[in-house]
């Protein structure tokens, strides 16, 4: 079904009788279409996949509803873990901007913090106005060894702008940056004034071209139809073949076969149940495996 049909949308295929006879949904959707799904996938007990929106939309309580991409928060917990292990002894600092999001990222990196079981980050937070310069930098990073950096704002032109004025100052104060997942698809990173500095950003699907399945793929893609896939192409096509291969063997009860791993094709889902704190119940399913890519001049070289 098409979600973005003028004369048949999301709310009008969930009255069909047709959607009554599902087994299984998966949506390409937005925070509006991912509640309206989840809910009727409540109402119903059809399992519903949101394949990439990484907000739990406020569903709870819903054991139907199986998110891909992971939240900001797993991401941000999935960053912190990453630095705690790779650069364990680095002078860490947030650059954001004034936002109620930025408030939020702020308050997550410091939560985090608070419930580490490892030694926490000692993690500097310093609000950049708007157009800083790299003085306003320089300040807060470090000349004895590198200094890890997280730009704490979705703002993919804060992140760009940022990474610039890093790489000025690079050859006296060397740097690595933790962007967001809003930066995977982001290519002016190839640019001459983002060279030297390190990016590093998480992503919840990995479809690099070092993968020999998705070389496959994207070669008969192209003798087929002329052109190179698209992430949106190798993620529906995973999602599809590995989500109906399950329920073909084990029927409706996605939950109890999440953790099956024999139909993996590129990503490493890690497929979790999200606990409420408050009635300790469960409220979904989310995807808590992330990758990290290493981009140096805007060229990968590094998937951990």
């Amino acid at each position: 079904y098409d979600s973005r049909s003028a004369t048949e949308g999301v709310n009008d295929v969930i009255k069909t009788p047709q959607f009554d006879s599902m087994d299984l949904v998966i949506g390409h959707v937005n925070a509006r279409e991912a509640r309206t799904l989840a809910n009727a996938a409540a109402r119903k007990s059809i399992p519903f996949i949101n394949a990439t929106y990484p907000n739990d939309a406020g569903v709870t309580n819903n054991p139907n509803y199986i998110m891909l991409n992971p939240t900001l928060l797993t991401h941000c917990n999935g960053m912190y873990r990453f630095i705690q292990k790779k650069y364990p002894l680095a002078s860490v600092v947030v650059f954001r901007k004034r936002g109620v999001q930025e408030d939020r990222l702020q308050q997550y990196f410091e939560d985090i913090s608070k419930n580490t079981a490892s030694v926490p980050l000692k993690i500097k937070y310093v609000t950049l106005e708007n157009l800083f310069t790299p003085e306003n930098l320089k300040e807060h990073l470090t000349e004895d060894g590198v200094t890890a950096c997280i730009a704490g704002s979705l703002d993919v032109a804060f992140g760009q702008l940022l990474t610039s004025q890093l790489s000025s100052l690079y050859e006296t104060h060397p740097t690595v940056l933790f962007g967001m997942p809003t930066w995977w698809n982001v290519t002016d990173f190839t640019k001459p004034e983002f060279k030297h500095v390190e990016v590093i950003y998480s992503t919840p699907f990995n479809f690099s071209d070092s993968n020999a399945i998705v070389s496959r793929i994207a070669a008969d893609y192209k003798t087929r139809f002329y052109s190179r896939p698209t992430d949106m192409f190798y993620l529906g096509f995973e999602t599809l073949y590995h989500f109906a291969h399950i329920l073909h063997l084990n029927g409706k009860n996605l939950g109890s076969s999440l953790s099956d791993k024999r139909f993996r094709i590129i990503t490493d889902f890690d497929i979790q149940p999200v606990i409420n704190p408050k009635t300790t119940t469960l409220d979904y399913f989310e995807n808590k495996k992330l990758y990290f890519v290493k981009k140096v001049n805007g060229i990968e070289i590094a998937v951990y």
